[in-house]
Formats: structure tokens, sequence, C-alpha cells
């Protein structure tokens, strides 16, 4: 038997639409609103702060190295042609090389760099504190608890590391005063006596004459006695025969200076031409006489040298015999 069913419509199955839904205008400007709510509040006062303490930071450092740059080279920060030709026709100029010690630039240039070098790790910690203040103060953060704390735990380290500090107080203006350098002969007291071979913010190196390297805090050095800065003096003492003539023996001792001074591996050491004084002591066996010039620094003792030998040759032929020729490290 056939059963005849009636007709049903067929199904169909609905697909979802692939395009987005339109935003809205609307929608767009209140979530423009607000970010740009949200920006201008903590993350552009952050940003700012950042900006302009880095550009603060970038001035300054470059302020710094402009200036010890031009400290260490020793150029001018302005020179206009007047200053120029009065500079080039200025005698002393031309002496100012010879009179300088060789070493001079060299201590100059350290000695502004590790200035500047200084400043600029202050210059960054300043600026990087600030900063750092400021942007906790925008996070919500009190900083007047922490400073407070900061001002006692410095209170407590001052008192603690006093000497260290005053050690690096010397050290800067030891640097900025040009006290020494590396190179110099120099005597800081207390047996540190001899070459400078390095100079730090908190210590100085000294290579005394037996070979001793001493470290000496420069926040104890009470004295300083530089031998080789600007120039030297060479001091060579003479002891003749007590019953020796005078004028004779002044007379060998001129021409002994006139030989120094006129020696190729020596003239261009002197700032002034040598000189004898007359009778500085008088012993009951000998007269004291002392032959004396002005130098270029740390040259004194060689030319001292030269000075004792040629007046001993000259003493001989003039027959003041048994002469005794003593050393002077006086400078």
């Amino acid at each position: 038997m056939n059963l005849l069913l009636p007709a049903t419509a067929p199904r169909t199955t609905s697909t979802p639409d692939p395009s987005p839904s339109p935003v809205l205008p609307e929608e767009i400007g209140e979530a423009g609103d607000a970010f740009w709510t949200w920006f201008t509040g903590w993350p552009l006062h952050v940003l700012v702060i950042l900006v302009v303490g880095v550009l603060v930071l970038v001035l300054l450092r470059h302020l710094i190295s402009h200036v010890t740059e031009r400290i260490a080279t020793g150029k001018p920060a302005t020179e206009d042609k007047r200053t120029k030709d009065r500079v080039r026709r200025s005698p002393i100029v031309g002496d100012a090389i010879g009179i300088a010690n060789p070493l001079a630039s060299a201590r100059r240039a350290q000695r502004a760099r590790t200035v500047g070098s200084v400043l600029n790790s202050t210059a960054n910690i300043v600026v990087g504190v600030m900063i750092l203040l400021m942007v906790l103060t925008e996070f919500g953060f009190e900083v007047a608890p922490l400073l407070a704390s900061a001002g006692v735990a410095g209170i407590a380290l001052g008192f603690g590391a006093q000497s260290l500090v005053k050690d690096f107080i010397s050290g800067v203006f030891i640097l900025i005063e040009d006290q020494y350098g590396v190179g110099d002969v120099v005597d800081l007291g207390s047996g540190a006596d001899g070459v400078i071979e390095e100079v730090q913010l908190r210590t100085t190196q000294v290579r005394s004459l037996d070979g001793t390297l001493w470290w000496v805090r420069n926040g104890e050095i009470l004295r300083a006695g530089n031998r080789t800065q600007g120039w030297s003096r060479a001091l060579a003492e003479v002891r003749v025969p007590v019953d020796a003539d005078v004028d004779v023996v002044r007379t060998a001792l001129g021409r002994a200076a006139d030989a120094v001074a006129a020696d190729p591996e020596l003239s261009d050491e002197f700032l002034e031409p040598p000189s004898v004084r007359g009778v500085d002591a008088v012993t009951d066996f000998s007269l004291a006489f002392t032959l004396h010039a002005q130098v270029r620094p740390g040259m004194q003792w060689e030319v001292s040298r030269a000075l004792r030998r040629a007046a001993q040759d000259q003493l001989r032929r003039v027959d003041v015999l048994r002469t005794d020729v003593i050393a002077s490290d006086e400078a």
C-alpha cells in the first residue's frame, strides 16, 4: 500500500556573514578620547620628565667636555686678531715654551680630563636622582620619607667615611690647582720624597730614590714641595782651602760656569747664565763658594754635576788643591 506523504519544504542552513559589523564613528571618538585622557595623565608626564632630563644631562655633559677639552689642549675660548698679534709680538710667549715642564701639557690634559670625568659623573648622579624622584612622584610614591631616610643614611655614612670624602676633595683640589703631576719630583713629607708615578682622586703614588713606592692619601698631605714645576735652580757648592786667593778662585769658578754654559749638550737647559756668588761660609779649614743657575725643570741635578766637574778642573789648573766639591739637592 502506497502512502502519500505531504511534501515538505527543503531545509536551508544559514551561514554567518563574514564581514565585521561596522564601527560607529561615535565609538571611535569615545575610544580616542579615552586614550588621550589616559595618555595626558602620568604617561605624558613621565615622558616629558625623561626627555627633559636626558636633554639637560646631554647639555651638561657637552658643556663640561667642551670646557675641559679646551683646558686640556690649551686653546682659548675666543681669540681675536688683536690678541693674536699681541701674543705673536710678546717675547714672553717664546720663553714660556722653554720654561714649561716637558710634561706640563700632558699633566694639564690629565688634570683637566680627570676633573671633567668627576664633573660628568656628578652630573649623571644628580640628574639621574632628580629624574627618579620626579617619576616616583608621578606614580604616587611618597618621596618625603625616602628623602628623610636618605638624609639620615647620608649623615651616618658621612661620619663613617669622612676621611674618604676628605681624600677625594683634596684630590680634586690637587688636580685643579696643579700642585704636582706625573713625572714631578716632590717632597710630600713623612719620607715620601721621589718621583710622582700616578695621581688619583684618593691617593698619590711616589717612587723614592731607593725604589720604594709610597702610597700617600691626599687628605693627609699637609704640604707638597715640587722640585720640577715651572723651573729649577742648579746649585753646586765648592769648598777650597781657607788660605786660597778669593779673586783667583772666583775667576776660576767663573770660567767653569762659562764652560758648562757653552757645552752643546747642556746649553739649551739654561734659562739664565750661571753665576758665582761670593764667599758663602768660612770655617777653620775651608771657604765655601756656590755656583747657581736657573734651568729647565728636572735638569738641576745634571747641571749641578757638570758645574762641580768643571769647577774641580779649573781649580786644579790654578793650583788650588784639596778642593772639596759638595753636592746640593736644592731646587
